[in-house]
C-alpha cells in the first residue's frame, strides 16, 4: 500500500474490490474478497497464487473485460472502460490470438485498424526490431516458434504507446527454456518503455525477476496475502537467479503460497 505522502503518482487504484459469480445452482462464488491495492505509475507488479484464487479475475477486472461486484477500480483517475474505449490499455495473454492470415507486421499493426487511426509504420517498425523479430515481419504466426508469437503479441500490445500493460500468464505455454528466456526479453523491453504493468503468473522465480513488487493473493476467496518488495536493482541479468538472496526470497514465496500459510 503506498503512503499518502508518497511522492509518486498512483496510475491504478483498486479500493474494496470483491467480485461475486452466479453459479447454474443459484449459489454464490466468491472469486475475491475486498481487495485493496495501489500500483504506482511505471511500476511493475506480479500477482502470484494457487490456482482458483482470483488473479485473472482481477486483471480482467482492470482490463474492463469484467466489473467489481463492489469497490472501485480506476487507473490514471479514470473508469478502466474509459481507458479500454481509448486504447490505453495494452492486454496480452497466455494464447497470443495472433491472426493466423495475417503477418506478423499486419498482426503487430492491427490495433491501429481496430482503433480507426492510420498505422504508424515507423512505430510498428521501432517493436519489431524492440522485440528481436526484425527479418521475420513477413511471416505469418504458423511459421514461428511459440516464443516469437508471445514476442509478436507483447509487440502489439505496446503499439498504440497504452498507459498500463496487463499480461496474463503471457508465457505460460511455452516450456521452461523458453519461458527464462522470455523473461530476460520482457525485462529488457520494460526497461525501454517504464510502462506501468501488472503481471498474472504462476511461477515465482518470473515474478521475482521481472517485479518490482510482487503481491500473493489466498487460495478462494482471493484476498491479499502478502507483499514483497523485490530488493534486486534494474536492469537485472539472469545471473541474479542463482544468488543466494533470490533463493531465499524464492523459498519465501513458495511458502506463502502452501495452503497452510494462509
Amino acid at each position: 500500500m503506498l503512503d499518502s505522502t508518497n511522492q509518486t503518482e498512483t496510475a491504478i487504484d483498486i479500493e474494496a474490490v470483491s467480485r461475486v459469480f452466479r453459479l447454474n445452482n443459484g449459489k454464490d462464488l466468491t472469486a475475491l474478497d475486498r481487495i485493496d491495492l495501489k500500483i504506482k505509475e511505471g511500476e511493475f507488479v506480479a500477482l502470484l497464487g494457487p490456482s482458483g484464487c482470483g488473479k485473472s479475475t482481477m486483471l480482467r477486472l482492470v482490463a474492463a473485460l469484467d466489473t467489481p461486484s463492489s469497490g472501485s477500480i480506476s487507473i490514471e483517475g479514470s473508469d478502466p472502460r474509459d481507458l479500454a474505449r481509448d486504447h490505453r490499455l495494452g492486454v496480452a495473454f497466455q494464447d497470443h490470438a495472433l491472426l493466423p492470415w495475417l503477418t506478423i507486421r499486419a498482426n503487430i499493426g492491427l490495433p491501429y485498424r481496430l482503433a480507426g487511426r492510420k498505422t504508424d509504420d515507423a512505430r510498428v517498425a521501432s517493436l519489431i526490431e524492440l522485440v528481436g523479430l526484425k527479418g521475420f515481419e513477413d511471416s505469418r504466426p504458423s511459421q514461428l516458434s511459440g516464443g516469437m508469437r508471445q514476442r509478436a503479441s507483447i509487440a502489439r500490445a505496446l503499439v498504440l504507446q497504452p498507459d498500463v500493460l496487463l499480461l496474463d500468464e503471457p508465457f505460460g505455454a511455452l516450456d521452461a527454456v523458453t519461458r527464462r528466456h522470455m523473461n530476460v526479453e520482457l525485462q529488457r523491453i520494460w526497461g525501454e518503455n517504464k510502462i506501468t504493468t501488472l503481471l498474472v503468473t504462476h511461477s515465482v522465480d518470473e515474478a521475482l525477476f521481472l517485479a518490482d513488487r510482487v503481491i500473493v493473493m489466498s487460495a478462494r476467496p482471493g484476498r491479499i496475502f502478502k507483499e514483497m518488495q523485490i530488493p534486486f536493482a534494474r536492469p537485472r541479468a539472469p545471473e541474479v537467479q542463482r544468488e543466494a538472496r533470490f533463493h531465499e526470497l524464492v523459498d519465501e514465496l513458495t511458502l506463502a503460497l502452501e495452503p497452510e500459510g494462509h
